[in-house]
Order: structure tokens, then sequence, then C-alpha cells
């Protein structure tokens, strides 16, 4: 396994559409394997293909406490989503530093498969719901600052900028 360098907003390759998975093979789960390293050493919950420059409708989350339950999410449709609604403050592994409410939906059900192609559901609520709205997201070239007015968006763009171009002395 090796550790994927995590590309940060404002990034524009932040922005590409993913596209679908087709081949479930050893490069899809090497992959799979090195988003969850890359994940878990960031301390992330969830983390999307397109937040490591793989442009596929890949996500590994792990809400769990312990930190011990990988969900491997590939090709997501979402098939239902709650009437209710909530904001809920989020981070991102691509926006370090930076949290703010973005209103969910409370609970989720996905249909996706894992990586030896197999289907599967998961009914989801609480973190785990967010964290799917979240990199479901990602996978759409949306990044969760978008939800945010263009004034604070534009704020964490800037902080964003000096932090990289600081790191790069």
């Amino acid at each position: 396994m090796a550790l994927l360098p995590i590309l940060c907003f404002p990034d524009p390759r932040l922005h590409q559409v993913a596209r679908p998975v087709t081949q479930f093979d050893a490069r899809l789960r090497q992959l799979v394997g090195d988003m969850l390293e890359t994940m878990y050493d960031a301390h992330g919950v969830g983390l999307a293909a397109t937040q490591v420059n793989v442009h596929e409708q890949v996500i590994v989350i792990d809400a769990s406490e312990q930190r011990d339950q990988p969900l491997v999410l590939i090709n997501p449709q979402q098939v239902w989503q709650s009437e209710s609604r909530r904001v809920n403050e989020e981070g991102c592994l691509s926006v370090p530093g930076i949290y703010d409410g973005v209103m969910r939906h409370d609970a989720v059900h996905v249909q996706a498969q894992d990586a030896e192609g197999r289907t599967h559901r998961v009914e989801a609520d609480g973190l785990l719901a967010i964290c799917i709205q979240h990199e479901m997201d990602h996978l759409l070239g949306k990044v969760f600052v978008e939800y945010l007015s263009p004034l604070k968006r534009n704020r964490i763009k800037t902080k964003m900028l000096k932090a990289q171009r600081e790191a790069g002395r």
C-alpha cells in the first residue's frame, strides 16, 4: 500500500466529474487499499478518488469509533433520501483546517459495488449519511465549500492559497 497525495482546494482537478468504474481488477483493489491507508493516515472519515486525482467513482469511508469498519462504495447511486434535513458541521481532507455548516439529508440509501464488483446497499443516517453525501459530491466535482456563501468561499480560497504558497517555501 502507499499514501496518495491529496489535492487541496482550490485545485481545479477537484471539479472533474468522476467516470464509472468498469474493471474490477487488481489495479482497483490497489487503489482502494491506498485510499484507505491515505484516509486513515490523514485522520479522515471519508475519501473520494477525485481527491487523490483519480477520476473514477470510488469512495472509501470509515465512520466507526474504532476506525475498523471500512466501507467501499464504487459507482454509488443514491436511491432514497429522507425528507428531513439539517445543518451539520463538515470538514474535508481537501480543505484542511476548515469546518462549516452544510445542509444535508438526515438519512440516505445508496446502492454501490465493492472492490470485487458485488452490488450492495447501504442504509445510513447520522455521520455515515453525511459522509456518504459529502463524498458523493466529490464524484460530481463539488467541494463542500461550494455550499457556503460566496464571501465565505472566497475567504477560504484566499486562506488555502496562502497556506499552499507558504508550504512551498
